[in-house]
């Protein structure tokens, strides 16, 4: 099959963490046996092509500042995206990953920042430098950057106040009324539309909703590529509320909330966890106005979505008692995704939606 993850944030490369296990191209068109692995694999899910599209509207950090000091797209995102990729999680991965602890100009930078800013500035191209950096990881499928317009998000709160930039968005204690791009009419890539196009399955998330999610469908032309698609969409529900951002959403009010801004149903799926989370680390998230997002099937029935419960978060990650944070599991949403997609691939066609 021919995977298109969207997102951006620690979700997207926590979901290419586990996708990476199944890719194994298509040997057959270019004729060559196929590799002993690749047979082992043969009753497992396979992924042809893995694409995943990154936001590129990070103006905070180390990304923030090498944005506005070398006119470059945030870098962020991609790097931990490249490095969920990697086949080599050693060395490499942790070398992209290094971030200064000191040094004037260089503290909270990391490495791989500053190695896609180097190389931009090398190739004179920053997909270019994408390029030369995954041959570099030796990654397990490609990154595409949402846009390659340097965009700007900006937000209508609920009280009618407008905030410029994913920074302060973040930071706002009021409701989002509604998020826009800055130019609105900025395009994809080419090779975006094209991997839409020719997907067998295209999810969105885990990530924040208003400044990871979003983003990628506002850019010009994504979301009705997306609605035309027959291909599984799926959405992959967050597991906490984020202060700010969605402080008291459901399930439902999150999709709600995509489809107010694309203006269009997109999602066949919408896949919620089933881990309870601990008592402990539901107090850690009351302290900061977060909890965990509310499962109303039925309100997202009525949606038009059909609810998949699985278990997408370790029990150690939610109840074990050195755990810090709840986050998604990379191998058992890997899995979760691709048992949704296997299911729908078996359907007739007529019964794909458009």
């Amino acid at each position: 099959m021919k995977f298109v993850a969207m997102g951006g944030g620690t979700g997207l490369s926590t979901l290419l963490k586990g996708l990476k296990k199944y890719v194994r191209p298509d040997r057959s068109s270019d004729g060559l046996v196929p590799s002993l692995e690749e047979f082992s694999g043969a009753e497992e899910p396979r992924i042809n092509e893995l694409s995943a599209i990154v936001t590129v509207s990070d103006d905070g950090g180390s990304s923030g500042r090498l944005r506005r000091e070398f006119q470059v797209l945030p870098p962020g995102d991609i790097r931990n995206c490249l490095v969920a990729l990697s086949e080599d999680e050693a060395l490499l991965s942790r070398l992209f990953q290094f971030r200064f602890s000191g040094g004037r100009g260089l503290k909270g930078h990391s490495f791989g920042n500053l190695f896609l800013t180097a190389l931009t500035g090398v190739t004179g191209d920053f997909q270019e430098a994408v390029k030369v950096s995954s041959e570099v990881l030796v990654i397990r499928g490609r990154i595409i950057p949402s846009t390659m317009a340097d965009i700007q998000l900006e937000a209508v709160l609920e009280n009618g106040r407008i905030v410029q930039g994913e920074t302060q968005i973040s930071r706002s204690r009021h409701p989002i009324t509604r998020i826009r791009l800055v130019p609105p009419n900025c395009r994809p890539l080419p090779q975006t539309l094209e991997a839409i196009a020719q997907a067998d399955v295209i999810t969105l998330g885990p990530g924040s909703l208003f400044t990871s999610l979003l983003p990628n469908l506002l850019v010009r032309d994504v979301t009705r590529k997306i609605a035309q698609s027959r291909a599984a969409k799926i959405y992959i529900c967050n597991l906490m509320t984020q202060p700010g951002e969605t402080t008291g959403f459901s399930a439902s009010d999150h999709l709600r909330t995509i489809y107010e801004h694309c203006r269009m149903a997109l999602f066949d799926y919408v896949l919620l966890d089933t881990v309870p989370i601990a008592p402990r680390l539901q107090r850690r998230y009351r302290a900061q106005r977060s909890c965990p997002v509310k499962n109303d099937i039925e309100e997202l029935e009525k949606l038009g979505v059909q609810v998949v419960l699985s278990e997408i978060v370790s029990e150690e990650g939610a109840n074990h008692s050195a755990a810090k944070w709840v986050r998604h599991d990379p191998d058992l949403l890997a899995r979760a995704v691709l048992e949704i997609a296997e299911k729908h691939q078996s359907l007739p066609a007529s019964k794909r939606k458009t």
